[in-house]
């Protein structure tokens, strides 16, 4: 499906140099505050109490927030579990203050609020925790990048595996360099986007690097940032197609999907944003800088064809 088709070739690789310039400056500035600032980590990663309490009928988790938020916590999660009755509440350490005094405040505060409300349950969440929270996060990133890498070298070439990869990590430390710059909290939710974003990505760099295969095949006369360029430019319909639609459902989770979706959507809304810079003048530009070439992907034959990527009765190498 094509909304519409450009006739003449973006020559995209002719600013590939000045683009990548740009993402290593934005990406070194990424790395610099990930090392000064840090990521504002969760409840989930540095520990804290847990809290489960019920209401008689369906619970507003805003003002829940809200009355929680008024006892002085400022990195509270609030979200329903189960059903809509049950509320589940995170509450970060607080200083020589132990897990039942906090939950005995925070109780003490929602019953001023709905004189209903129970205590289900509460318990302590040790650093440890999220030591191994943290531990998981990283192991389940490295096998995703390495499941990538060995997906993209089998289908295509091993060229196409690094830039790839060289791509997805530069969107996934910019997500993070804006988190560590703002100070957004990073949160579970938010590890689950950027692996999200991962996988998002590589499937915009494999559709170009599917049009740059089909390209060498095509047109046995065009030099590699030629076809590089004609395998971009062919995308495009598609690329806006895939992307304003995916972005307007996470657009909507950001406006409408309240605090607990916020951050998760943010994270999703820069990885899109940016995975599809990486995927046309990272990924494609290193690809052409490792050297690839139509050898490395289709056996050539003898058979000419057309050098004119935009004729459609061009000759097709077999």
């Amino acid at each position: 499906m094509e909304f519409f088709r450009i006739k003449k070739d973006i020559p995209f690789m002719k600013y590939a140099l000045l683009l990548n310039a740009v993402s290593f400056v934005t990406f070194a500035l990424a790395v610099f505050f990930l090392f000064s600032r840090g990521l504002h980590l969760s409840v989930e990663f540095t520990g804290g109490t847990v809290m489960e309490v019920a209401y008689s009928q369906p619970a507003e988790i805003g003002k829940v927030r809200e009355t929680i938020s008024k006892l002085g916590y400022q990195d509270v999660i609030v979200q329903n579990f189960g059903t809509s009755k049950d509320v589940m509440i995170r509450l970060p350490v607080q200083k020589d203050v132990t897990t039942a005094q906090q939950s005995e405040q925070v109780l003490t505060a929602l019953k001023a609020q709905d004189a209903e409300v129970t205590l289900r349950r509460t318990e302590f969440v040790g650093p440890q925790v999220g030591d191994e929270l943290m531990h998981s996060g990283l192991m389940a990133l490295g096998m995703v990048i390495l499941g990538i890498i060995i997906y993209l070298a089998f289908r295509f070439e091993w060229k196409f595996g690094v830039a790839a990869i060289i791509a997805n990590l530069h969107d996934v430390i910019i997500i993070l360099g804006f988190f560590a710059f703002f100070q957004w909290e990073f949160s579970l939710s938010v590890l689950a986007g950027v692996l999200a974003v991962l996988g998002y990505s590589v499937n915009e760099s494999v559709v170009i690097f599917d049009r740059i295969r089909e390209a060498f095949r095509k047109f046995r006369k065009l030099n590699t940032h030629e076809v590089i360029d004609h395998a971009i430019t062919s995308t495009m319909s598609r690329t806006i197609i895939t992307h304003a639609s995916t972005e307007a459902m996470v657009l909507s989770m950001f406006f409408f999907g309240g605090p607990s979706l916020h951050y998760f959507a943010l994270a999703l809304t820069i990885g899109i944003l940016f995975g599809i810079y990486s995927s046309v003048f990272v990924a494609a530009a290193i690809a052409m800088w490792l050297g690839v070439k139509r050898e490395d992907l289709i056996k050539t034959s003898g058979k000419p064809a057309s050098q004119d990527p935009n004729d459609p009765n061009s000759g097709a190498v077999v």
